[in-house]
């Protein structure tokens, strides 16, 4: 018999919640996939929106308060139980790996997850554009320059980014539930969700919402931003995000604590 993981056995208990939500009440479900990309929304307006004013204090210290602000945003989706795609790639692999759940089901989840988060992403874009901080924007201000960044890069960059990405935010997942002391636990997301953020790697997910804000407070008028850029962004940071969260972090970790080893998480 293999020895327990407490990790993985706190994997098995959240994975276990998922389903019963799911199939108790889907609509449920939805409603706390949708509430993810809330908080990745205003995640992403608040860190674009000091980013903005920092680059006129000091140019390049956007980018620095941007990664700081926008750490919060996992925060806020962990301590209140949203359902983000991202950390579902993890949990789904695991949880067919470990055979919690067969893969008819943990893909039922993991796209119904993607697909509400999707939606929350579309709808609270529209509905921060609209608000004081993204009314008359500069054509060159920072937020634009970067989502615009975005759409430029080659296949091979977005997916490897996009992998890089979903490693560091499963990571955080990971390390969060290892701690005990809800400080820790806020410091630890903050300061590892800080590295992709700075870095600028893809994340399939948060960029829901800011492509959604992008475009509604530019009225449409980033450059570069079409429906075959927005897309292929999207499919390769899905991909690179599953490689990393769901393939590396995922089926690695539970592979690792398949064994009769002592050394498990």
């Amino acid at each position: 018999m293999n020895p327990v993981s407490p990790l993985f056995s706190k994997i098995d208990t959240s994975i276990e919640k998922k389903v019963d939500l799911i199939q108790g009440s889907y609509f449920r479900y939805a409603v706390r996939a949708i509430l993810a990309c809330l908080f990745l929304g205003l995640g992403t307006a608040v860190a674009f929106a000091i980013a903005m004013k920092g680059e006129h204090i000091v140019p390049g210290l956007g980018k620095m308060l941007y990664a700081f602000m926008f750490s919060w945003s996992l925060v806020m989706i962990l301590y209140l139980n949203a359902e983000l795609g991202t950390s579902n790639m993890l949990y789904m692999t695991v949880g067919v790996y470990r055979k919690r759940l067969n893969f008819g089901l943990a893909t039922k989840i993991l796209f119904s997850c993607i697909l509400f988060n999707l939606i929350g992403g579309l709808v609270v874009g529209f509905l921060i554009a609209q608000t004081g901080p993204f009314q008359g924007l500069e054509p060159d201000n920072f937020f634009f320059t970067s989502i615009t960044g975005k759409l430029e890069k080659s296949t091979m960059q977005i997916l490897i980014e996009a992998m890089f990405a979903n490693i560091v935010v499963n990571t955080a997942v990971l390390i969060s539930m290892r701690m005990k002391d809800d400080a820790g636990k806020v410091a630890a997301i903050i300061f590892i969700i800080f590295i992709f953020a700075f870095l600028g790697y893809e994340h399939v997910i948060a960029n829901f919402p800011a492509f959604s804000l992008a475009y509604f407070a530019s009225g449409g008028a980033i450059e570069g931003m079409t429906a075959g850029t927005v897309f292929h962004n999207l499919i390769c940071a899905l991909i690179g995000n599953y490689i990393g969260g769901g393939l590396v972090m995922g089926l690695g970790f539970a592979w690792l604590n398949n064994s009769k080893s002592i050394y498990v998480d």
